[in-house]
């Protein structure tokens, strides 16, 4: 018997949907609102979620993130009387099982609920025999667990895998994981950086040559191509790959033969292709610079990777994960962590993504040497002043937005607020309470010039009663 969940305000749709999984043996619970309904699936394990869209509390796509982050996520259904397209792609990318519209007959989504249970059935099968060993890629967020149940695909096949992402979320850790766990384990897992090779050498470098075939050729040499035989040939940065070289290498990927520079021979290899670029393919294909048949055979199955700023949910577990192989590494004993060190990397924009992380990381430790806990204090400055920065902006900016003026008006008082932070981390911190006098010093001067004095703007600006406002300006030494 499986655990049926139904949020949807629409009190006789609930009752209805209930009776219908009651008749098919199924136990059944009902929610109306989105907190609701979370609170329960918090609290259960739910095999299938009916899922409206348009709840009192907000839109039912908001919360398929928090539904597919639990720890044995339903298969979520989209039951909706407002068809949107937009919405259906949106929750067919999140995950869910199926978008149907209101009404649906009785039979649909008897038949819709029977494929999902089917579905979970078998994949709960193989989850069990599955011993894939993906240690190496922490995280638990909801967008790497999309992309780990792809990698689990791709290591159960032979098919080629294109990945994308942005540099530095971890493409060639994935494509070692699914090299790893397939049945090409035993052979070898060669890297090819397209990027790093020159126009005049990747032919020679991914097909070998014979010795004398160009100037510098003083030995036979086996391409990477050949190397890979058995195994699995990684093409880094495929779309920086010479459109000479394309033709070429399109053909090896067809015949799985090619001919080294200089020879007459053909040589084969079995190698299985993944292929890894942070360029936008399709768009490299319109303008002429990609080849349009290499791309349709190199991403049968394509796995992307979300940024760190999508998944900051993962910034403490891979943390933790790193500072420990760290301190392995370098035979030190285990860090704790001060309060707000976390905060402090969620706060960040991360623009090199988990790479950035580690090497912030490293640094950090470095700085802490022996000490036995990780502060604020030993990340680096450039990080903290950044992070100071984006959350004075915010503060300035929602305040400036929330009282319906100009943001441009704020900017003084944002670069102010940015300079006090520079200048503190610049030297030992002062005290909290020497901090807020200081901050609040310099608001009231920066206050008094941009209103030009006018007593009635500043009350106006400052939302400060008469009297406050004389009190701090005694309080401080200042004068309108």
């Amino acid at each position: 018997m499986a655990q049926i969940l139904i949020i949807d305000d629409d009190f006789e749709i609930c009752e209805t949907m209930e009776s219908l999984i009651t008749r098919l043996t199924h136990g059944c619970d009902a929610a109306h609102s989105l907190d609701e309904g979370l609170k329960l699936a918090r609290q259960n394990s739910y095999d299938v979620v009916f899922l409206d869209v348009s709840l009192p509390d907000g839109n039912g796509l908001n919360i398929l993130p928090e539904l597919m982050e639990l720890s044995a996520p339903p298969e979520v259904i989209i039951l909706t009387g407002k068809g949107d397209p937009d919405g259906a792609e949106l929750a067919i990318q999140g995950g869910v099982w199926d978008y149907l519209l209101k009404p649906s007959s009785v039979r649909e989504i008897s038949l819709t609920l029977g494929r999902a249970l089917k579905y979970r059935e078998e994949k709960a099968g193989k989850a069990a025999e599955s011993s894939l060993d993906v240690t190496s890629v922490v995280g638990a967020s909801s967008g790497i667990k999309a992309s780990l149940q792809l990698l689990e695909q791709a290591a159960r096949s032979d098919s080629n895998v294109l990945i994308t992402g942005e540099t530095g979320t971890g493409k060639e850790l994935f494509a070692s994981t699914i090299h790893s766990n397939s049945n090409r384990k035993s052979g070898e897992f060669v890297v090819v950086d397209c990027a790093g090779l020159t126009e005049t050498l990747v032919e020679s470098t991914l097909f070998g040559h014979r010795k004398g075939a160009f100037t510098g050729a003083q030995n036979d040499r086996i391409g990477l191509v050949k190397v890979a035989d058995g195994g699995t040939l990684f093409l880094d940065e495929v779309g920086e790959m010479p459109l000479s070289i394309q033709k070429a290498f399109l053909r090896v990927l067809q015949e799985r033969s090619f001919r080294p520079v200089g020879d007459t021979r053909e040589q084969t290899s079995n190698f299985r292709l993944v292929a890894a670029t942070n360029r936008d393919l399709d768009d490299m294909v319109e303008k002429g610079e990609f080849r349009s048949d290499l791309l349709f055979r190199i991403k049968t199955m394509r796995i992307h990777l979300p940024p760190l700023a999508q998944r900051t949910a993962d910034i403490r577990s891979l943390a933790k994960f790193h500072i420990d192989r760290l301190c392995k590494q370098y035979g030190m004993e285990e860090k704790a962590y001060g309060s707000d060190f976390f905060s402090i990397l969620e706060s960040y924009s991360w623009p090199g993504n988990v790479r950035e992380l580690f090497n912030i990381l490293e640094r950090a430790l470095v700085a802490a040497g022996n000490e036995k806990t990780l502060y604020t204090m030993h990340l680096p400055r450039t990080l903290r002043i950044s992070v100071a920065k984006a959350q004075i902006k915010n503060m300035t900016g929602s305040e400036v937005v929330a009282e319906g003026r100009d943001p441009s008006d704020s900017i003084g008082v944002r670069k102010l607020g940015q300079g006090i932070f520079e200048d503190i981390f610049d030297e030992d911190l002062p005290s909290l309470r020497d901090f807020k006098g200081t901050a609040e010093k310099v608001y009231l001067g920066e206050l008094i010039r941009q209103c030009d004095g006018d007593l009635p703007k500043i009350l106006k600006a400052s939302k400060l009663s008469r009297s406050h406002f004389y009190s701090l300006l005694k309080k401080y030494g200042l004068s309108l």
